[in-house]
C-alpha cells in the first residue's frame, strides 16, 4: 500500500524526522451529531488569515515560534478525538509503545522527545465509564518509561515499574471516572520525561452522554530548547504557531466542546482565555454541571477542564493563555465561526 502524506508526518517523514503534531483543520466525519454525522462546512468565505500576520514571515509570530512552511495543516489525529462509543462488554485495547524521535516544534526548532505511540502529545484515549481498558507499552527507547493513568484504578496498575528497553508492560483497569484524565510517565527525573513529551489525553464518558459538540482536544504543551530547565517554546498540541496558521472552523451557533490540558513542566500555571465569548466551566469534567460560567480558567500541571460553549456571530476568536510570555512563542490561536 503506498505511503500517505499523514503517515510520513508520523514516521517523522518530509525530511526532518518530525511532524508529530495535531491540526486545526475541520474533519466533518468526525462530528459528533445525533444521526452521527452532518455535512462538510460551506467554503469559508471570511477571511481567516491573521490580523497579526506579517507579510513576510507569511505568520503571526517569528519564524522560531511558527510552523515550518512545509507544514500544510492536514492532519487531526492528535487534535480531534475519536467519537464518543457506548459501554461495551469487549475490552478496549490502546497502544502507548515509546519511541525515541526529533519533533520539530516550530521551524527549525528541533527537539529529541521520547513519544508514546510515536506522537507528542500520544494518542487520544477515549471509552466510557465501565469499560474495561488493555494498554500495551512496549518500550523501543534507551531509557525506562511507564504509564500512569489519572484517574481511579486498581492500584497495581498504578504504573510506578519501570518499563526497559525492549521490555513490554500491560496495563487493565476499568475506565472511570467520567472527565478528563492524563496519563504520563512515572519514572524518576519525572520532570525530564515530561519535558520530552512523555504524555497525552483520555477521556472518560459518562454513562449518560453529553449533548452532541463539535469535539476539540487543546493539550499545552513546553519545550526547554536549550535545557536550562525554562520552556523556550509554547503549543497547543505540540507546535508551536499551529492555530494562529490553521485556526479551528465551527459552525456559527452550535455546540463546541474543548477537551483542555495542561502537561506543561518548568511553569507553575497556565492558563486559556477565549476573546469575545464566554464559556461553561467543568473542572475536571467529572461533574455534569458546571462550576463556573467565565471567560478564563487557570490550571496548574496536569490540571485539565471541558469547555462548552457556542460562538453567536461569524468572525474570529481568538484563544491563549494569559502568561503573555507563551502566548507571544507559540500558544496564541483562532477559533473561525463560519
Amino acid at each position: 500500500m503506498p505511503l500517505r502524506r499523514r503517515d510520513l508526518f508520523r514516521l517523522g517523514g518530509l525530511g526532518s524526522g518530525i511532524g508529530l503534531i495535531a491540526t486545526a483543520a475541520w474533519s466533518a466525519g468526525k462530528w459528533l451529531g445525533a444521526k452521527g454525522g452532518t455535512p462538510p462546512l460551506p467554503a469559508l468565505d471570511i477571511d481567516c488569515t491573521s490580523p497579526y500576520s506579517d507579510a513576510a514571515a507569511g505568520a503571526g509570530y517569528p519564524a522560531q515560534f511558527s510552523p515550518a512552511a512545509y507544514f500544510a495543516g492536514d492532519r487531526d489525529e492528535l487534535h480531534i478525538p475519536p467519537p464518543r462509543a457506548p459501554l461495551s462488554a469487549e475490552v478496549r485495547e490502546f497502544d502507548l509503545s515509546v519511541i525515541e524521535t526529533t519533533l520539530e516544534v516550530a521551524a527549525g526548532q528541533r527537539v529529541k522527545v521520547w513519544a508514546y505511540g510515536g506522537t507528542v502529545p500520544g494518542p487520544i484515549m477515549r471509552a466510557t465509564v465501565g469499560d474495561r481498558i488493555k494498554v500495551t507499552m512496549t518500550n523501543h527507547s534507551d531509557m525506562a518509561h511507564s504509564v500512569h493513568f489519572h484517574g481511579a484504578h486498581d492500584v497495581m496498575q498504578d504504573g510506578l515499574e519501570r518499563v526497559r528497553n525492549g521490555n513490554t508492560q500491560v496495563y487493565r483497569f476499568d475506565a472511570g471516572p467520567a472527565g478528563l484524565h492524563p496519563y504520563h510517565c512515572h519514572v524518576p527525573p519525572y520532570s525530564r520525561h515530561l519535558r520530552k513529551g512523555m504524555y497525552g489525553a483520555m477521556i472518560v464518558d459518562p454513562l449518560e452522554p453529553r449533548p452532541a459538540a463539535h469535539e476539540f482536544v487543546l493539550c499545552l504543551c513546553g519545550f526547554d530548547t536549550d535545557g536550562d530547565g525554562r520552556n523556550d517554546i509554547y503549543a497547543w498540541n505540540g507546535l508551536a504557531g499551529y492555530y494562529e496558521r490553521f485556526p479551528l472552523k465551527v459552525p456559527v451557533g452550535e455546540l463546541v466542546r474543548i477537551y483542555l490540558m495542561n502537561m506543561l513542566e518548568h511553569d507553575p500555571i497556565a492558563s486559556f482565555h477565549l476573546h469575545a465569548q464566554t464559556f461553561d466551566l467543568y473542572r475536571s469534567g467529572t461533574s455534569l454541571i458546571p462550576q463556573e460560567h467565565t471567560d478564563i480558567v487557570g490550571l496548574g500541571p496536569a490540571e485539565r477542564a471541558i469547555l462548552e460553549f457556542r460562538l453567536p456571530r461569524r468572525g474570529r476568536y481568538m484563544f491563549h493563555p494569559h502568561q503573555s510570555h507563551m502566548a507571544e512563542r507559540g500558544a496564541m490561536g483562532w477559533i473561525v465561526a463560519i
